[in-house]
């Protein structure tokens, strides 16, 4: 649930194309290899597909590879609920990992938990391909 302010537009499917496009020209989320494949108001999920280059020397899931989906979800949540001329910034992140990954896609669904005037929270829980929850997180934006 939304605390505060009650995000009531729709996202268009322009809109949802213009996000999608932004990811695929960002050189970082392409190295990554990340993919926006929802949006909704107050809510983005984004995926990756695990390969060889994204696993830490034990073979599984870089940490920061699973940070890097979070705070990407995470901002892209955010966007929808902001004004055009609005733009935000991560002040904080805490990522709890629960469990490795190794196998298969994987993705991030982000939530707004509270829209202030000028902070925002957000949580994201990132599963694999099964559905089991392998890290969860919370972060604050702040409105430049």
């Amino acid at each position: 649930m939304i605390e505060e302010k009650t995000i009531e537009r729709e996202i268009s499917e322009a809109q949802k194309k213009r996000a999608a496009d932004s990811m695929r020209k960002n050189p970082f989320a392409k190295l990554i290899g990340m993919k926006l494949i929802d949006l909704k108001p107050a809510e983005a999920t984004v995926q990756i597909e695990m390969r060889d280059e994204l696993r830490q020397p034990h073979g599984i899931l870089h940490g920061g590879v699973t940070a890097t989906l979070i705070d990407t979800a995470m901002a892209y949540a955010v966007i929808t609920c902001l004004t055009e001329a609005e733009k935000a910034s991560t002040v904080d992140l805490t990522v709890h990992y629960l469990r490795p990954h190794s196998e298969g896609a994987f993705s991030c669904t982000a939530k707004i938990v509270r829209a202030g005037k000028r902070i925002l929270t957000v949580s994201a829980d990132v599963f694999n391909e099964q559905g089991k929850l392998f890290a969860t997180a919370i972060s604050t934006y702040m409105k430049l």
